[in-house]
């Protein structure tokens, strides 16, 4: 179960990631850096509560 959870958190982060890229080639820097930051918390924050 450990292994599809890293996979699905692992699928939503590049997804997230993607739509930072769209929203920085649109010039909206200010909106790409703070989905940048959400990718950053989606990647780290498993290992506090869900990964253990």
């Amino acid at each position: 179960m450990t292994i599809v959870t890293v996979i699905v958190l692992i699928g939503i982060a590049i997804y997230t990631a993607g739509f930072a890229v769209a929203l920085w080639r649109e010039k909206q820097k200010f909106g790409a850096a703070a989905v940048i930051f959400l990718t950053l918390a989606i990647l780290v924050l498993p290992f506090f509560s869900i990964l253990k």
